[in-house]
């Protein structure tokens, strides 16, 4: 006898049952047995089972006659296994979907025993707990008389406060109205593709680049056209035409060039020649140690430019909170966008930023994370520089939270070598050549992009450390 406990066992008789009709053992037509000897059976009272009964014949498992047993309802017969053919035919996806599944996944992150060197990664110690929990406790008890859906653009709070963020750190002026609130930079850059590209449209993208943009404007059925780069920044000279250009030109990701001001001019030149719309990712536009700040490239031409931003290397990558700044025109198309995709980003976290924006806290956080991150860069290179100096050619660290560093002894192909030898020492270490274009030329030497903002000294120290020393004992 099967014993169940008295404590939802109503539930337990009416999913066993089910499951016998699911699994064939009771067909169409089959009668059950009487409540009376189910319920002998399952060691629980008549009254039980008779109400498990009603729920069954209630939903359509089950059908009776007065003076008869329950018997299970026409329609109900197991499913017979679909062919692989049928199975296809029922799943058929959109050009959309098989463009993305062509895309290579991604490996899973492996966690590292010392110190993983993964960029986007912020150190939880930086988050400004205290401002951003008063900040959402007065959001929390600021009640409204009615719960309803959003401006799809944002909360107009935030987008003023927004508004005077850009004008004073960034030299952006613009309008509240110009300002779309998105769930973080990547729904921005997803917004600008499907917005921005028709199939078959050329875009032009750094190479090397962001991986997730460049997947963003493929999946939208944009067709790449590849842009070297080198210390300045995206090469410039003969651009072909295209609808879009994706350029990350105060801190080019990953390398670290900062787009000279005569390619500058030469990209908006030919923006206007090609009627082309410029995405600017002003990524980690916050961040500046050997250089002074440049201003973006959307003050130069704020008709021709997107300007893309974040908080995710501010505050945290996990609140997901971004902002688009676009030209006027093109507001009534991103609004529209933005509300058929998600109706608005959630209204809590956007009034906590608006809030800390407002009184000052976020610019105190920026200034006291900036001095943190400088510091821990310091504590990289120099690590860097004592236990691989000679061996190793450092890129990019004048501005942002990575660097890149290239082996010299060690050819591209060998990066998968370096990169077990890292992780078996406790080291998590990230190519390089996953950021470049597939069919494009690389570079000969192994490369690692190593975001250090989310590390401690100590762990910077004993990583490179162990790193070294892995290598050394190859």
């Amino acid at each position: 006898m099967v014993q169940f406990v008295k404590d939802g066992i109503g539930s337990s008789i009416i999913a066993a049952i089910k499951a016998q009709i699911h699994d064939g053992h009771y067909k169409p037509g089959d009668r059950l047995p009487s409540t009376r000897a189910f319920a002998a059976e399952w060691g629980t009272s008549r009254t039980t089972v008779t109400a498990a009964y009603n729920q069954l014949i209630a939903e359509g498992y089950l059908i009776t006659k007065p003076g008869a047993r329950a018997i299970v309802s026409t329609g109900l017969q197991r499913a017979e296994p679909a062919s692989p053919s049928n199975d296809r035919a029922s799943h058929r996806l959109s050009a959309f979907a098989s463009r993305l599944l062509k895309f290579p996944i991604l490996p899973a992150g492996q966690a590292a025993r010392i110190a993983d060197f993964r960029y986007g990664d912020l150190s939880g110690m930086d988050f400004p707990m205290l401002a951003w929990k008063r900040a959402l406790n007065k959001a929390q008890l600021r009640r409204t008389p009615r719960l309803r859906y959003g401006d799809p653009q944002g909360l107009a709070s935030l987008r003023v406060a927004l508004q005077g963020y850009l004008w004073r750190s960034r030299g952006i002026n613009c309008t509240p109205e110009q300002i779309i609130v998105v769930n973080g930079s990547q729904q921005g850059l997803d917004l600008c593709a499907r917005l921005l590209l028709d199939p078959g449209d050329f875009f032009l993208m750094e190479n090397p680049g962001y991986l997730l943009a460049r997947q963003a404007f493929v999946a939208s059925g944009g067709i790449e056209i590849s842009v070297p780069v080198d210390q300045e920044g995206l090469r410039t000279d003969d651009l072909p035409a295209a609808r879009l250009a994706y350029v990350t030109p105060s801190h080019q990701f990953p390398l670290g060039g900062v787009l000279s001001a005569t390619r500058r001019r030469a990209l908006l030149a030919w923006a206007k020649q090609t009627g082309a719309c410029i995405v600017e990712d002003d990524y980690d536009g916050e961040y500046r140690h050997d250089i002074a700040p440049i201003p973006p490239l959307q003050t130069l031409d704020p008709a021709r430019v997107i300007y893309v931003g974040t908080c995710s290397k501010t505050l945290s990558p996990t609140l997901r909170l971004g902002y688009l700044v676009v030209p006027t025109p093109l507001r009534r198309a991103f609004t529209d966008a933005k509300r058929l995709t998600d109706r608005h980003t959630p209204h809590l976290e956007q009034e906590a930023l608006a809030d800390v924006l407002a009184n000052g806290a976020y610019d105190r956080h920026v200034r006291r994370v900036r001095r943190r991150n400088a510091e821990r860069r310091e504590v990289l290179l120099k690590s860097l520089a004592d236990h691989l100096g000679p061996s190793i050619v450092t890129e990019g660290a004048g501005t942002g939270l990575h660097l890149v560093i290239w082996f010299k002894n060690f050819a591209a192909d060998r990066e998968g070598e370096i990169q077990a030898l890292s992780h078996a020492a406790g080291t998590g270490l990230h190519p390089v050549s996953t950021l470049y274009h597939p069919s494009a030329p690389r570079p000969a030497q192994a490369g690692f992009i190593m975001g250090y903002a989310g590390l401690s000294h100590d762990a910077i120290m004993r990583g490179i450390g162990a790193l070294a020393t892995a290598i050394a004992a190859r």
